[in-house]
């Protein structure tokens, strides 16, 4: 089985941030300068921090933020958040698990410390931590992403495509470039070329044609050499109709 790799390995932060990653932070932003003018001082300690987090000033969103209710799970969560776009995992999962005491059925605190012990290398305590939360929230494809990078750092390359695949079904834009969920991280030239080339199958499959012939350029660009798997793996059927397919062939001498 080729061994594919995600759209980049989301570790270290924001690939884990479901529920309050920076485009939760932006969208309240938005709302409150369409509203009425407020002064700071009117606004409560959670908006305070959650404009900072958009703003990215998490220094000024954990000071903010710790002047709210301690007994809020959501406000532990966001103070995890703050210190993860940091790179102060530790603190990070401090905060997440304060979290989860709080409130053990919470799936983005979860999934967020599945993304802490994977940045840690702790992977099979990843995997059980994004298996929780998939379990209180099937339907997240971010968390799905994240498992299956866990999988592939963990060499169970069949699951992880199979995750992969439930997380572009989930959200056809999860794997796209700029996707604010996912941060990418530096991979060896290999690894990209791996990782390109299954992106390109999903998009195929998908009908996105213009993007799979991007990611499949890409893929050959950074010395995918399988000329094999390109001509007649049944995931790029319909690609090979196209004649930009066949023009990136020509160019790369792959005919």
């Amino acid at each position: 089985m080729q061994r594919c790799f995600s759209a980049a390995l989301q570790v270290l932060f924001a690939a884990a941030f479901v529920a309050w990653g920076l485009p939760g932070f932006r969208a309240i932003a938005q709302e409150l300068s369409a509203a009425q003018p407020t002064t700071p001082t009117t606004l409560s300690p959670e908006i305070r921090g959650d404009l900072a987090m958009a703003r990215q000033q998490y220094i000024a969103a954990i000071e903010a933020y710790r002047e709210a209710p301690a007994e809020s799970a959501q406000i532990w969560n966001k103070i995890g958040l703050a210190y993860h776009h940091l790179f102060a995992v530790d603190e990070a999962r401090r905060d997440y698990m304060h979290a989860l005491r709080l409130q053990p059925d919470y799936p983005e605190a979860l999934n967020n410390l599945g993304a802490v012990y994977y940045a840690k290398g702790n992977f099979r305590k990843a995997e059980k931590y994004y298996h929780r939360s998939i379990q209180l929230d099937a339907k997240s494809a971010a968390v799905y992403s994240n498992l299956g990078t866990t999988y592939f750092a963990e060499q169970k390359f069949s699951e992880g495509i199979a995750a992969y695949r439930r997380a572009f079904a989930l959200d056809p834009h999860i794997f796209e470039e700029g996707t604010p969920q996912l941060v990418n991280e530096a991979l060896p030239v290999h690894s990209r070329a791996q990782q390109d080339f299954c992106l390109a199958k999903l998009f195929a499959q998908a009908g996105h044609y213009d993007r799979a012939i991007d990611l499949l350029r890409r893929a050959l660009n950074e010395g995918f050499t399988d000329r094999k798997e390109i001509l007649q793996d049944e995931s790029l059927a319909s690609l090979r109709t196209l004649p930009e397919f066949t023009l990136l062939m020509a160019e790369e001498k792959l005919q």
